[in-house]
């Protein structure tokens, strides 16, 4: 089953490589969407895939990258999936 979440990320999570890192763990999960960087220092993710490789990723997020600090998760189900076949950096 497919899902679609936006995920927000708090800590240090920007100037670590975590949008970099978040592309490529999406790309080993099956994962599109897209990720960026939030003007109060989170970092956004708009992703869909389906829901045990959702949450593989999501599991990863709350690690990052190695240079990264995670201090919290939060997850929002939308109701479509994105179409796109690609996860992009924003």
């Amino acid at each position: 089953m497919k899902q679609h979440l936006k995920i927000y990320i708090s800590g240090h999570v920007q100037g670590v490589f975590f949008r970099v890192s978040t592309q490529k763990k999406a790309h080993r999960f099956g994962i599109t969407g897209w990720v960026r960087n939030c003007a109060d220092g989170r970092v956004e993710i708009d992703a869909s895939g389906e829901q045990t490789d959702m949450e593989k990723f999501i599991n990863w997020c709350y690690q990052g990258p190695d240079s990264a600090h995670v201090s919290q998760v939060s997850t929002q189900t939308l109701p479509d999936a994105i179409a796109s076949p690609h996860f992009k950096i924003h």
